[in-house]
């Protein structure tokens, strides 16, 4: 039907083409801060809960720092008056909870004759050109108590924060953290970094807009990819239509997923932006194995119409199957309760599907086109004449080498799952883990870690409560009693909360009396404490029934947050009662702990479907248990081994390594499902494993060595990469591939000879 009508059926795919090109010139980078968070998960719920009243998980921090190392001078308050405005009037920021020193909520007390005396730390008639004026503001700044926190711990910086809304309150669409990202850049640090001031900020939009720029770098490499990918088709097909195929052809399959993703209403995460490169790649692998049947076959004497026909009808079983597998492992992804995975998911399987249609069937029929001359025949004979290579590869079917291989296979097994045991789940390094330590971004969160007591890392414990809790002295002090442990615990750099600011108002209305720093048990007392903090400081909200316990934390690594999060877990048991709860979590440090969590809950699972998935269509396919292990056990090997990898380059589990291992298993079952095809047909024939797999390397080895040398040199580029998540996912697809491959072709026979041990 289809070889009967190959005009109609390249017109369909072309006009598919043409439409989908222009839906995939809509596509836009679509990056979202709610995409990146476990939403069901038990943390992410009580975040959500509380939101309104305790968000700051998607925060701004800009750090203005002079470079004298003096802040009290009139070049730095203007242009620090000028950066609290301009991150004001930024749209989608939440206006009421701007904070700098020339916010009207930072202000000082001080404790007098007569009591209590205070005012804001900036009074209303402060000129910055008059020297007492900034005399006043320095002392203003000490008796506020806002050293390490808006203001650096040796004076040389002070910082405006800001909060950041869920949707753009303009259009009522999601806030696109890209724009916000370009503002602050743009409008911030272009505008008034100079040679006296410099700026550093940091916040979740700020990190994603510095991807999605390191992202651009994507093209280039895709570039290069092609590049790479064109010659070494040429060098295996010695011929420029048959290079130019299988290229344009995986080029369409890119087209066609990206134009899907427009007509769906997805945009493109800069998280997911490396996977139109992983459908090329696929497609150029799949592309290669029809070339090279179709080569096979035309030395054989046939026709190239009929090679053609005869490549699609052989290949298109197994190839739709790796290509189902490849579909399949991916979708598994979507167990992952994580927007970002979920989209990547959707990216990939959508890609992959297409494969079938661009490669599968648009190949053949292209190729059914052309002629190749006696010449090209000549040529491509003479590398067919490789059989000396394969018949040393056949050794891998020999008894005692097979037994070995097998052996030597399991030690690397167990090895590996040894060093597995210590994959970390979550990042590993401080800073932006998807940024190399030397960026900006990262770079900006080493001086603001270093200059400021708080940092973004910080985590929020949701004291949940009877409305008017903090009046009760036996909650408060049960807060109080908590925090201090909590305040002692390896990584913790400073705590805040509701009770520890009540103990130095209490002081204050004593004459600033040492003994005085406790929580009066009277409550007329108590609430005379508290009154003096607004619910603006994020230490209650309005009926006094949430009362959060903040940690500042040294950083966010993997270990870090497992410490912290244990250690709240131990402790709050102590303090809790019926209608007392220590909820975890909000914060950023809170959004992490439930994404290291939901991905710890999620690889397991993960792997299970994939393999399951993998098992399920090699014994369709196959329809034999022995040529679904041989199959599936290198795979499984390869892929501890690609944990095993991570822990010795300290690459933690995170969001963005996680899918690497299903993408890794998903490309490489194409080589055992390719190799193994051809093997079955002839050992059901009656041959031998040798003679099978020697059958199946001249029909089909060279493509499997061309495809994965290819693949793996295409990504290895990527070590040169801007993001360091790029970079490591390179690597750990550079393995996967060759080592995939090699398993392929070493392993897979050795252990078809041990099962098939009755084939002599």
């Amino acid at each position: 039907m289809i070889f009967g009508h190959r005009k109609l059926v390249v017109a369909l795919f072309a006009v598919v083409t043409v439409v989908l090109l222009f839906m995939a010139s809509q596509l836009k980078l679509d990056a979202g801060f709610e995409k990146n968070i476990p939403l069901e998960h038990e943390y992410m719920v009580n975040y959500m809960k509380h939101r309104a009243d305790f968000d700051g998980a998607n925060s701004i921090l800009v750090s203005v720092c002079d470079t004298s190392g003096n802040i009290f001078n009139t070049h730095f308050f203007d242009t620090l008056k000028n950066v609290h405005d301009d991150v004001f009037f930024i749209n989608g920021v939440e206006r009421s909870l701007v904070v700098s020193l020339f916010s009207p909520s930072t202000r000082f007390t001080e404790i007098v004759e007569g009591g209590f005396a205070g005012g804001p730390v900036i009074p209303a008639d402060f000129n910055s050109s008059n020297p007492d004026a900034l005399n006043t503001v320095a002392q203003n700044v000490e008796k506020a108590g806002i050293v390490g926190r808006q203001v650096a711990s040796d004076f040389s910086c002070a910082m405006v924060t800001a909060q950041l809304l869920s949707t753009n309150p303009e259009t009522g669409e999601s806030l696109d953290m890209l724009v916000i990202g370009k503002v602050l850049e743009e409008e911030l640090r272009d505008k008034y970094e100079s040679d006296k001031v410099t700026l550093h900020i940091i916040g979740f939009s700020k990190m994603i807009a510095d991807v999605a720029d390191g992202a651009k770098d994507v093209v280039f490499f895709f570039g290069i990819a092609i590049a790479i990918t064109a010659i070494m088709v040429f060098l295996f097909s010695k011929s420029i239509m048959l290079t130019v195929l299988p290229l344009f052809c995986s080029i369409v399959a890119v087209i066609w997923q990206l134009g899907l993703l427009t007509l769906f209403g997805f945009g493109l995460d800069p998280m997911s932006i490396l996977v139109p490169f992983l459908v090329f790649a696929i497609g150029v692998s799949h592309g290669v194995q029809m070339i090279n049947a179709v080569s096979h076959h035309v030395i054989a004497g046939m026709t190239v119409s009929n090679a053609s026909k005869l490549a699609f009808t052989s290949l298109l079983i197994p190839g739709g199957i790796a290509l189902l597998s490849d579909t399949v492992g991916f979708m598994t992804l979507l167990v992952i309760d994580i927007g970002i995975i979920k989209e990547l998911a959707i990216t990939a399987s959508m890609g992959v599907a297409v494969i079938i249609l661009t490669n599968l069937i648009l190949l053949p029929v292209l190729m059914s086109f052309i002629t190749l001359d006696d010449t090209y025949k000549a040529k491509f004979s003479q590398q067919s004449h490789a059989v000396k290579i394969w018949e040393w590869f056949t050794k891998c079917c020999e008894q005692r080498v097979a037994v070995g291989i097998v052996l030597l296979t399991a030690l690397l097994f167990v090895l590996g799952s040894m060093q597995a045991q210590n994959l970390k789940i979550g990042d590993l390094h401080a800073g932006a883990p998807a940024l190399h330590e030397s960026s900006r971004y990262n770079q900006d969160t080493f001086l603001i870690t270093d200059k400021y007591e708080i940092t973004v890392d910080y985590i929020s414990i949701l004291v949940e409560g009877e409305p008017a809790s903090c009046t009760s002295h036996d909650i408060m002090n049960r807060i109080d009693e908590f925090q201090w442990r909590m305040q002692n615990v390896e990584g913790v750099q400073s705590a805040v909360s509701l009770p520890s600011v009540a103990k130095k108002i209490n002081a204050g209305y004593n004459e600033g009396n040492p003994k005085w720093h406790v929580l009066p048990r009277n409550e007329q007392t108590l609430v005379q404490a508290i009154g003096r903090v607004p619910t603006s400081s994020g230490l209650l909200n309005s009926d006094c029934s949430v009362l959060p316990v903040i940690l500042f934390m040294e950083d966010h690594k993997a270990e870090t947050i497992t410490r912290v999060i244990d250690a709240v877990k131990t402790f709050r048991t102590e303090y809790e009662l019926d209608d007392l709860t220590f909820a975890l979590a909000s914060g950023p440090v809170g959004v992490m702990a439930a994404t290291n969590e939901a991905v710890a809950s999620s690889q397991d699972p993960m792997l299970l479907y994939v393999f399951g998935a993998v098992i399920l269509l090699c014994l369709l396919s196959f329809r034999s248990l022995r040529a679904t292990l041989s199959v599936v056990i290198p795979l499984y090997v390869v892929s501890v081994l690609a944990q095993a990898l991570m822990t010795f380059l300290e690459i933690g589990l995170t969001v963005s390594t996680l899918p690497v291992i299903a993408l890794g298993v998903g490309i490489g079952v194409d080589y055992g499902i390719y190799i193994l095809s051809t093997m079955v047909v002839h050992l059901r024939a009656g041959d031998t494993v040798q003679a099978s797999y020697l059958a199946a390397l001249k029909e089909r080895g060279s493509a499997v060595l061309f495809t994965g040398i290819t693949l793996a040199i295409g990504v290895s580029t990527w070590v040169f990469s801007s993001l360091k998540f790029q970079m490591d996912m390179g690597i750990l697809l550079t393995f996967m591939f060759i080592v995939n491959m090699l398993g392929a072709i070493i392993v897979l026979p050795a252990i078809a000879k041990l099962l098939w041990w009755n084939k002599k």
